[in-house]
């Protein structure tokens, strides 16, 4: 089975294939690009960007999602010292409410490929949507691009690790929300707390569990006069 066909797995390791084709035609500086937190009700979204060496590799590199919090943690500082840059972009909460989310993803794309330090000649791109034109030349989108491309996984460690260390931190001044577990993401523990306590200060309120989840009147909403595309 292709890499473009078989199913994603922890055992099967990414590849420097789309890599490789994006030199071949002339791009000689190829960033990997995954986002993070697009569906967590509270904190940042975090967008990771990774140009890596062409002649070195670190093992243990996969997609963030198919490592444990403890495997990403452990292998987060070789991946940050095997690369030749990388950087990870935020949009806070504020905008990700004021924005929208399709504007905040651009806005911390746009912010990651500025921290580079460096200028792409093309990015990797997961999923099916361009976020980041126009900062990069040549985009190449690839669906499951964490899972079979080496520089967007260690992108997403990237933007996963620091997006984690973040919400840890809120968890210290947030603790009824409990977001050094949940990440901000919606669970059973994280519904509850809304329901008794109300939305924490880092919660993005014009998000629709304002309405579910939250039974008080009068709190603060936001209310996008566009609608976004998520």
């Amino acid at each position: 089975m292709s890499p473009a066909t078989r199913a994603p797995s922890k055992k099967v390791a990414p590849t420097r294939s789309l890599e490789r084709e994006l030199w071949e035609a002339g791009y000689d500086v190829v960033v990997g690009v995954d986002e993070v937190g697009r569906g967590s009700w509270a904190g940042p979204l975090m967008v990771g960007a990774a140009v890596l060496p062409r002649d070195k590799r670190v093992n243990g590199v996969r997609d963030s999602k198919m490592l444990t919090e403890a495997d990403r943690e452990s292998i987060f500082d070789r991946v940050a010292g095997w690369c030749d840059a990388w950087a990870v972009g935020g949009a806070s909460h504020q905008e990700c409410d004021e924005l929208g989310m399709a504007a905040a993803q651009k806005l911390a794309a746009q912010r990651a490929i500025q921290g580079l330090g460096i200028v792409p000649d093309a990015a990797v791109v997961d999923g099916t949507w361009n976020f980041v034109a126009p900062h990069v030349r040549h985009v190449q989108m690839k669906i499951k691009a964490d899972a079979y491309c080496l520089a967007v996984a260690a992108a997403s460690i990237l933007a996963k690790v620091t997006r984690d260390r973040i919400m840890r931190e809120h968890a210290e001044h947030y603790p009824h929300w409990h977001f050094d577990t949940n990440k901000g993401y919606p669970c059973p523990l994280h519904k509850t707390a809304l329901q008794g306590y109300g939305p924490s200060a880092i919660h993005r309120r014009s998000w629709v569990f304002m309405d579910n989840y939250v039974p008080w009147p009068g709190l603060r909403t936001y209310r996008p006069e566009q609608p976004t595309l998520f």
